[in-house]
């Protein structure tokens, strides 16, 4: 057994192991949040963590995102998570690669890897020599043309014009002013779709360049980083890290509508309903950013390119169903995370 494991069972998660091997430098966690539904599925990110700390807190937030975006988005699985600690432009070698392979296997099928933020299909490939119980390597699916991010992108497009449709009555972009935060693969495809239906952009990013190209493609307005989410706009697209929606940010918004791929876009659930109070439309990010995990069961169950995109069309009707649950004033309504939450919980049977 490469280096060591600590297993644990907190907050209801089912598995906790952090692991180091001292020969391939791998520092890891895995966490394992639910397989009631199925085995845990969940990619594999690789970041500079501030701590061990840092890294099990976010593994275990994923985790449980994957839970519930799997059960949500309607396919067997559960959910968990692997993070490597380290730096993805210097840190990855293939033996450090192939260690947390050998130990996905020692879990027998219990948890499903692929790509996440600082891992590629190479990444993929290194797993799968010592494991089968990988997805996302080279010419698979899911790591073909950026199908994965293509299809991130178009489900959370789906959700904008349900939201338009909920909030105005209409689900039409022409006239509409969207603000983008993140031209990452999912930002820039999701920019590429809005454009294409006649949608005003905004747009930042870190990088110039890429706004630069924003702008030059989809005559989109670039602005600062940290001005972007106060833009006045119909919707604001958050497709950047998580945490963007706090009781700094809530009182800045100038949008009516939040639809956008990032993760865990609220800092607390209570923002749900701070956002409710400002009357703003929030789409639950697990809700509308499923498109991903959508085309990774694809994957595993041998589907096609055309089933994984018609899967990923289903989630404005879901969308449709959590505003239907919330909606109203009625004794039990609940804002749109909440209601997401809810309906969740009862497919888990939680």
């Amino acid at each position: 057994m490469d280096g060591h494991s600590v297993s644990a069972s907190l907050e209801g998660f089912e598995r906790l192991d952090v692991m180091e091997d001292v020969t391939s430098g791998l520092k890891a966690i895995i966490a394992i949040d639910q397989t009631k539904l199925g085995p845990a599925l969940g990619g594999c990110r690789m970041w500079m963590y501030a701590s061990e700390e840092a890294a099990i807190s976010d593994a275990l937030r994923l985790a449980r995102g994957m839970t519930y975006k799997s059960a949500l988005a309607g396919i067997p699985y559960g959910g968990g998570k692997a993070v490597i600690i380290g730096n993805p432009a210097m840190d990855k070698s293939s033996k450090l690669f192939r260690s947390l392979g050998r130990f996905i296997e020692r879990l027998n099928g219990r948890y499903i890897t692929g790509m996440d933020l600082g891992t590629t299909p190479a990444d993929m490939d290194e797993i799968l020599h010592e494991t089968r119980h990988v997805t996302d390597v080279t010419g698979s699916l899911g790591a073909t043309g950026n199908f994965t991010a293509e299809m991130t992108a178009y489900g959370v497009y789906i959700a904008i014009r349900t939201s338009l449709k909920q909030k105005y009555g209409s689900e039409q972009l022409q006239q509409r002013t969207v603000a983008v935060q993140g031209l990452g693969k999912v930002g820039f495809a999701l920019c590429r779709y809005l454009h294409q239906s006649g949608a005003q952009l905004i747009v930042a990013d870190l990088d110039n360049k890429l706004m630069q190209l924003a702008a030059s493609q989809f005559g989109a307005v670039p602005i600062a980083v940290d001005a972007i989410h106060k833009q006045h706009c119909d919707v604001f697209a958050p497709c950047a890290l998580g945490g963007i929606l706090n009781d700094l940010t809530i009182p800045e918004l100038e949008c009516q509508i939040i639809a956008g791929a990032a993760n865990n876009q609220l800092a607390e659930p209570r923002h749900d309903a701070l956002l409710e109070q400002a009357a703003i439309l929030y789409a639950p990010d697990y809700a509308i950013n499923a498109g991903g995990i959508i085309v990774t069961a694809a994957e595993l169950d041998g589907s096609s390119a055309s089933y994984a995109q018609s899967q990923v069309e289903r989630i404005g009707d879901t969308l449709a169903h959590i505003f239907a649950r919330s909606a109203g004033t009625a004794p039990g309504t609940l804002p749109p995370a909440a209601a997401a939450d809810a309906i969740t919980r009862k497919l888990i049977g939680l």
